[in-house]
């Protein structure tokens, strides 16, 4: 009588199916996943705590509006993740090319804020094409990086990479948003490090940074308002009139970060957030609120996290099963990593306010989807690593 024929002792039974060591389901990371809820639901409480007073008949609408796109955002990040990342590689010219014409038209039709075209006004919610320009070029710069076979990037194949990333950059310099047009920029520097670029090519990418900026300044198309953001940086201690907003709105965001103390002065109990110091706090200014209500305590725990999500992230890009992945995850580290650092930093005075928000914490939709697309990108890398 022959033997049964039995299922590998490595495949686990669940009802009718059966899922082996490689199945995708079998390789979520939860940690990765954790540390975005936890900012999440920061972030919600945060925000209420600085809009409560802003909206005199519904003190919930900002938070609100926040969880409605923390729940679409978790069902983008699902389905992402749920998407075989691979198959991106072959359409990524495809979304490069729809985000460009995004871009291009919100300078077109774009409601203009500010003096800056941002954002698609859309009744009750604003589209902004630059937060998704963002996985865009990280996504189409790591499919073109991924056919070298060699261990450095050709002088060639750098021009062409510093083209794909210019054309979005041009595009959202003119809007005009710098900071994101930098995010994009750190982005695509990580993506080219991990390639084996040569340190003259990323110099090369700095100084063209620096002199496409400055022609943008000289060509009038930074407006007075953004360059007045960076004076009032270097002038931190101004009494001009014209920096008087501008410097005092910081200076009221480092004193709620230097009064909050280890433990902070209580949720909802804090002069400086609750008090309407700190415009657009919501968003730019939003670890003020945190370390103000719960100190150096719970600022920490904000930074823990943080560098619990890139931890993984790296860890995702070392474990990938091939270049394609592992450049997707340094796109993904280095654009997260200089949100942090940029709004952080400009909490603290030691960056220029550039509107950069501070990842699933700042109030927001369009960025709030783009970084969940973004964590999607990573969890799609690493539960195929073994496929």
């Amino acid at each position: 009588m022959n033997a049964p024929i039995l299922p590998p002792r490595s495949d686990w039974r669940l009802g009718n199916f059966r899922v082996g060591p490689g199945d995708p389901s079998r390789n979520i990371d939860w940690s990765l996943i954790a540390a975005v809820v936890a900012l999440t639901v920061i972030g919600a409480f945060a925000i209420y705590s600085a809009t409560f007073w802003k909206v005199a008949d519904d003190p919930y609408w900002f938070t609100v509006r926040q969880v409605v796109f923390a729940i679409v955002s978790a069902i983008v990040l699902a389905v992402t993740m749920s998407f075989d990342y691979t198959l991106l590689r072959e359409r990524a010219f495809f979304l490069y090319g729809c985000a460009l014409v995004a871009l291009a038209l919100v300078l077109a039709v774009g409601a203009l804020r500010g003096g800056a075209r941002l954002s698609f006004d859309l009744g009750p919610v604003l589209f902004q094409p630059a937060e998704f320009a963002k996985p865009a070029v990280i996504v189409v710069l790591a499919a073109y990086l991924a056919e070298i076979r060699e261990d450095s990037v050709s002088y060639a194949r750098f021009i062409g990479g510093l083209v794909l990333v210019g054309a979005p950059v041009v595009f959202i310099i003119l809007q005009p948003d710098l900071g994101s047009a930098f995010v994009i920029i750190v982005g695509a520097l990580v993506i080219f490090l991990m390639a084996g670029a040569k340190l003259r090519y990323l110099v090369m990418i700095t100084f063209l940074t620096v002199v496409t900026v400055a022609a943008a300044v000289v060509a009038g198309v930074v407006d007075r308002y953004q360059l007045r953001r960076i004076e009032a940086f270097l002038n931190q201690n101004s009494t001009d009139d014209n920096l008087k907003d501008l410097v005092l709105q910081v200076r009221f965001a480092k004193r709620a970060v230097g009064t909050g103390g280890w433990f902070g002065k209580g949720y909802l109990e804090a002069p400086l957030t609750n008090g309407k110091f700190i415009p657009v706090q919501q968003s730019d200014f939003i670890f003020s609120a945190v370390a103000e209500q719960f100190g150096m305590l719970g600022g920490g725990v904000v930074i823990v996290l943080f560098a619990l999500l890139l931890f993984r992230i790296w860890r995702v890009a070392h474990l990938s099963k091939d270049t394609f992945g592992t450049y997707i995850c340094a796109g993904v580290f280095g654009m997260i990593l200089w949100h942090v650092f940029q709004n952080i930093g400009m909490t603290m005075g030691i960056m220029p306010v550039t509107g950069v928000p501070l990842p699933f914490v700042s109030y927001g939709g369009s960025a709030l989807v783009a970084f969940s697309m973004m964590i999607g990108l990573v969890e799609s890398v690493h539960m195929r690593r073994m496929r």
